[in-house]
C-alpha cells in the first residue's frame, strides 16, 4: 500500500474504509480497497497516528487513488473536481454548480409560533441565503456499497408521452453541498466509472483540475436546465436529528429529496412518516405510512445519514407540504422529528417536460 502510514477499519454503508494520517505538512494519499472504494479523511492532525485494521475485509488489496486537497472555504470547485463525499463517501466528480436558496430554520430568528394554516404550519419566518450545490457523478464501483444510506437514482424525470405519467432516472447522478465535497487530485485519465464520465469530460493535463467539459455536458445542461436546476433547500433539526429537503418541478408533478442525519452519538430508527399536502385547489390531505421508501433506516454514529427521494402529484399548479418523522430510541420510546414546510411550485416558463436523456 504505497504511501500510506496508518490505517483504519471504519463501516460506512456497509463498506470499508482505510484512513490514512501523515499530518498537515505533507500530502494525504487517499486509498481504497481494491474493488471496494476510497476511504474517509483522516482529521487534520500534527502528528502519526497507528490506528486498528481488525475489520478489513479478507482478500482486498489497499491501492492508492489520488492525494486529498484543502477544501475550499471560500469560492467554488470548477467542472471536473474530484471529490469524497464527506457523508456517504462515495468517489464522485463535479459537472457543474448550481446556486440555491438555503432556508436553515435553525439558524432563523426567533419569531413567535403561528397556528397551523392549511398553507403550511407553525413556524418562523425563514430567509433564505444563497448556497452552493453541485451536480455530480458517482463513481461506479461505490454504488452497491451506499445503496442502503443514499439512492443513486436521485435523479429522475417524467416522460412527456401521451397519456403518460412514467418515471425514469439517470443512475449515479447526485446533488451534493459545498461542505459535503472533499477534493483529491489523481493521476488517472479516467479516475471515476460511469458511463457518462468520458461523454462529459475531457482530460486536459494543462488544466486544474485536469478535467474540462465537453460540448456534449454544455448541451446536455442547457436542454435539460429546467427539470435538473436546483433552487430552493430546506432544513430543520429536532433533537439532533436534521432534516434537509429539495424540490424539484417536473412538469406534471413533484420530487422531492430528504436527507436524514443524526447529529448525536445515540442510535435512533426511523419508523413512521406523517405528511400533510396543501393544494391551491384547496384540499389538504394527510399520509401516514411506515418508514419511507420501504425501509426504516437506522442512523447511528458510524451510519449517520440516509437519503431517499420520491414524488407527489396535485390538483393544483402548486400548493405545500410539512410533516413529521416518528423515531424510535433504542429503550423503545419515539419522539417525533419536524418536516421543515416546503412550496411546490410550478416553473414560471411552464416549458413541456423532457421526453428523454437529451444531448
Amino acid at each position: 500500500m504505497a504511501g500510506c502510514v496508518a490505517r483504519r477499519a471504519l463501516t460506512v454503508g456497509s463498506r470499508w474504509w482505510s484512513r490514512s494520517l501523515t499530518g498537515t505538512r505533507g500530502p494525504r494519499p487517499l486509498c481504497a480497497a481494491r474493488g471496494v472504494g476510497a476511504f474517509l479523511p483522516a482529521a487534520t492532525t500534527t502528528t502519526r497516528r497507528h490506528l486498528s485494521s481488525r475489520n478489513r475485509p479478507e482478500g482486498k488489496v489497499l491501492e492508492t487513488v489520488g492525494v486529498f486537497e484543502v477544501p475550499k472555504q471560500n469560492g467554488k470547485y470548477e467542472t471536473g473536481q474530484l471529490f469524497l463525499h464527506s457523508v456517504f463517501g462515495y468517489r464522485g466528480v463535479v459537472l457543474f454548480p448550481w446556486q440555491a436558496r438555503l432556508y436553515d430554520r435553525d439558524v432563523a430568528s426567533a419569531a413567535p409560533e403561528k397556528a397551523e394554516n392549511p398553507a403550511g404550519h407553525g413556524s418562523k419566518e425563514v430567509k433564505g441565503k444563497t448556497h452552493t450545490y453541485y451536480q455530480v457523478l458517482i463513481d461506479a464501483r461505490d454504488c452497491p456499497h451506499i445503496s442502503q444510506r443514499s439512492q443513486t437514482e436521485a435523479v429522475t424525470f417524467l416522460a412527456n408521452h401521451d397519456d403518460s405519467r412514467a418515471l425514469y432516472a439517470i443512475p449515479g447522478l447526485d446533488y451534493v453541498s459545498h461542505e459535503d465535497i472533499l477534493p483529491y487530485t489523481s493521476t488517472d485519465q479516467v479516475p471515476i466509472q460511469h458511463e457518462l464520465f468520458e461523454r462529459f469530460l475531457l482530460y486536459d493535463q494543462t488544466k486544474a483540475p485536469p478535467f474540462v467539459a465537453r460540448e456534449t455536458l454544455r448541451a446536455w445542461q442547457e436542454k435539460n436546465h429546467p427539470w435538473l436546476e436546483l433552487s430552493d433547500v430546506h432544513r430543520e433539526t429536532t433533537e439532533n436529528i436534521r432534516v434537509t429537503v429539495i424540490p424539484f418541478y417536473m412538469g406534471m408533478r413533484w420530487r422531492y429529496c430528504i436527507r436524514l442525519e443524526n447529529l448525536d452519538s445515540d442510535v435512533v430508527q426511523l419508523r413512521e412518516r406523517h405528511w400533510r399536502i396543501f393544494s391551491l385547489s384547496g384540499t389538504l390531505e394527510t399520509v401516514r405510512g411506515r418508514g419511507v421508501v420501504g425501509r426504516e433506516p437506522v442512523l447511528s454514529k458510524e451510519q449517520p445519514a440516509f437519503q431517499y427521494s420520491s414524488h407527489v402529484s396535485l390538483q393544483a399548479s402548486s400548493g405545500h407540504m410539512w410533516g413529521t418523522f416518528r423515531f424510535e430510541r433504542p429503550d423503545g420510546s419515539h419522539f417525533d422529528v419536524r418536516i421543515p414546510p416546503f412550496s411546490l411550485e410550478s416553473n414560471k416558463d411552464e416549458k413541456t417536460p423532457p421526453s428523454g436523456l437529451h444531448w
